[in-house]
């Protein structure tokens, strides 16, 4: 279900696939996310690293009661603090959606599906 905006000028609707192209951009430019991830493990391989045109496979937006929720699956690096890994998503996704959307996200669930050592 779309996000409705009401302007002076009309009605704006942002359909999920574009919000969830830009929680992707914005969780993957954090400190310590390697990737995302897939949100159904069992079908996609739980170790599957997610490339740009696949980020909607691995965030999860409802719209409830007017209320925007979004879920983003993710993938870290070892040896990170991951609560502020989490916490840098969050608050970097509700920026982002509000910056270049005009969207306000409610609520940002941040679920870890894996850890990546990084080879050198």
């Amino acid at each position: 279900m779309p996000v409705k905006i009401d302007s002076e000028y009309g009605q704006i609707e942002i359909t999920n696939e574009v919000i969830a192209k830009v929680v992707g951009m914005a969780t993957t430019q954090n400190y310590g996310v390697v990737g995302m991830a897939s949100k159904k493990q069992i079908r996609d391989g739980i170790s599957e690293i997610l490339k740009i045109e696949n980020y909607t496979r691995g965030v999860v937006v409802r719209n409830e009661e007017g209320r925007v929720i979004v879920d983003v699956y993710i993938m870290v690096n070892y040896g990170t603090k991951i609560s502020e890994i989490c916490r840098n998503v969050q608050n970097s996704v509700k920026y982002d959606l509000s910056k270049y959307l005009g969207v306000f996200a409610n609520v940002v669930n941040v679920f870890v599906q894996g850890i990546r050592h990084e080879e050198q």
